[in-house]
């Protein structure tokens, strides 16, 4: 069977140690780089002045990934995702600051050549939450988005983009005092029908988040409490 890239969140990085030098790896590792860039530059836009070093310095975070041996001994069971990303981000920092007082940044490696959205990225707005905070608080939206899409696409698969759009601010509480009777009409349902699919939406978006979750810890016992953080990083 054809080597497919993973679409799990552990997966990806064990793809990527697994076929270093491939082009398997280079995809594993661009996909990782696609779905967390944001919440890594937005940790280490807190760390740095500078908004263009702090893009240079995720794109060498995630090659960094890439070549680290360490990689072979990493497996979900360690833990969360969302702190392992953390914890060999603040190690690249300290070993690039380390570097940078004998030689210039990067140390003559090459960086990989990697699409990673960056005209997508979102300037992390000034507050007095600490670059961890921020780095959560970037994770969570991360998922919560990434949720969003799949929810999205899969209406768009069964031919329902109307009634997604139209049921997506009372999903996410944007609905303004818009009611279920007002949206009926126009999408030719009762009242009763756009409840019943307002709360299968609910529904669905719920497992595919617990779903999306579950692909960050080491066992399904870890999901709820990361729920919890994730609402918990939101509000900060």
């Amino acid at each position: 069977m054809p080597w497919s890239t993973p679409t799990t969140h552990w997966g990806l990085v064990l793809a990527a140690a697994e076929r270093r030098s491939s082009p398997q790896a280079q995809q594993a590792l661009e996909v990782l780089c696609q779905t967390y860039w944001q919440p890594l530059y937005a940790y280490i836009r807190r760390r740095v002045a500078d908004s263009v070093e702090a893009q240079d310095l995720t794109q060498a975070f995630f090659t960094e990934i890439l070549d680290k041996k360490y990689l072979r001994s990493v497996t979900p069971q360690r833990g969360r995702f969302r702190a392992f990303l953390l914890t060999a981000c603040q190690h690249f920092l300290s070993k690039h600051w380390a570097r940078a007082r004998a030689q210039k940044r990067g140390g003559g490696r090459q960086l990989l050549s990697l699409d990673c959205a960056a005209d997508k990225r979102r300037e992390p707005l000034a507050s007095d939450r600490t670059p961890e905070q921020e780095y959560e608080r970037q994770w969570a939206l991360t998922l919560l988005a990434t949720v969003l899409g799949h929810l999205e696409r899969e209406y768009i698969q069964e031919g329902k983009r109307e009634l997604f759009a139209t049921l997506k601010p009372f999903l996410l509480g944007e609905h303004a005092g818009l009611t279920y009777a007002a949206v009926a009409r126009p999408l030719g349902m009762t009242e009763a029908a756009v409840k019943m699919a307002a709360s299968r939406l609910r529904r669905r978006y719920r497992n595919l988040l617990r779903s999306q979750i579950a692909q960050t810890v080491a066992g399904p016992e870890a999901v709820d409490d990361e729920l919890r953080h994730l609402f918990t990083s939101l509000g900060r």
